[in-house]
């Protein structure tokens, strides 16, 4: 028997290592919060019964005390999250609040990232692109006030904050047409809602252009390693390449423009290139990425704005601010090569 356990009083720590879950999920279900299932709740209160576990008095009433903290979930490895983070740090301060941050990373999924947010006693969250589904968003939007940026979601008690994406790319195919171009691939994002915009904003001004004909989408993700593997794709194809390619996002675009590289094919003369997002590795000096800006610093403000309202003024209502995204054009963007072929078959559309 561990006697040091059994000296002292029961800890919620204690009945969170007997059910094997976080603390903080083990006080929604002992504080009556909406979430856990039935099955949970009833785990949770039986292992709190043979440890005798009693709420403590005292540190319930600590936990009311504002912490003033704000969470933030981020994709640790992102260029554009990353400055996010620090535009959400400054309008934070400016607020009189602070910023705990917590990553997704390639062993902690986003629902253990969360669990740190809470467990660290945020009082509100502000998520970057969150993948899981509205339910589950609208089930933690009951628990807190929750603001999620980027991602298009319908969400019971969940505030909104994202850029016109299908907008963003067809800012992107509006600039290759006017420049000539006619066989414009994309790079696609995968699964999700943000990708799908994004995708749809492809296709629409394709057609929109009369290049209906040319739509060639390739499978990918938000990863430098998928951009290199589309560009391989399309140099063994054995047939022509197309005369620009728009990227999911600058990371991506990043590993388009070192395959072409290694290949001798040159960007823009043989090929324009377009990333998304117009995050810190595109204004490089020797990337000089053509791009699309989502405006983070403006982001940051009303993420944080709604955030604050719903602490410090008892708003309830949801919002959705959507952001208008600019092109940015640099150097990886020019017309096509003279005798350039503009017709290259279309691919998975």
């Amino acid at each position: 028997m561990d006697m040091s356990r059994s000296a002292r009083r029961p800890r919620l720590e204690d009945v969170a290592e007997r059910v094997g879950m976080s603390p903080a999920s083990v006080s929604m279900v002992l504080s009556n919060a909406p979430g856990p299932s039935a099955a949970t709740r009833e785990r949770v209160l039986e292992a709190a019964a043979e440890l005798g576990y009693r709420p403590d008095r005292t540190a319930s009433l600590l936990a009311r005390r504002r912490t003033h903290l704000v969470g933030v979930l981020m994709e640790l490895g992102s260029a554009f999250h990353a400055e996010l983070a620090a535009d959400l740090h400054e309008a934070a301060e400016g607020r009189g609040y602070d910023v705990v941050l917590s990553a997704v990373t390639r062993t902690r999924d986003e629902r253990r990232a969360i669990e740190t947010l809470v467990d660290f006693r945020c009082e509100a969250l502000v998520l970057l692109g969150p993948v899981a589904p509205a339910a589950q968003l609208a089930d933690l939007g009951r628990q807190l006030p929750v603001v999620v940026i980027g991602r298009r979601v319908t969400a019971n008690g969940v505030d909104v904050v994202r850029s016109a994406d299908a907008d963003g790319v067809g800012q992107v195919v509006d600039h290759l047409a006017t420049l000539g171009h006619r066989a414009i691939a994309y790079v696609d994002g995968g699964r999700g809602p943000i990708a799908a915009d994004r995708r749809r904003g492809y296709r629409t001004a394709m057609r929109r252009h009369g290049l209906g004909g040319h739509l060639q989408v390739i499978g990918g993700d938000h990863t430098e390693a998928a951009g290199t593997r589309a560009a391989q794709a399309l140099l063994e194809a054995g047939r022509p390449l197309p005369t620009a390619v728009v990227a999911f996002n600058d990371h991506c675009a990043l590993g388009l423009l070192d395959a072409f590289s290694r290949a001798g094919v040159g960007v823009p003369a043989d090929v324009s290139v377009v990333g998304y997002d117009d995050s810190s590795l595109s204004r490089l000096a020797h990337v000089n990425l053509t791009t699309v800006s989502q405006d983070a610093r403006r982001q940051a403000e009303h993420a944080l704005a709604a955030a604050v309202e719903r602490l410090d003024h008892g708003r309830s209502a949801a919002g959705e601010v959507v952001l208008a995204p600019h092109l940015v054009v640099r150097g990886t963007t020019g017309p096509p090569a003279p005798g350039a072929v503009a017709g290259a078959r279309a691919g998975r559309a």
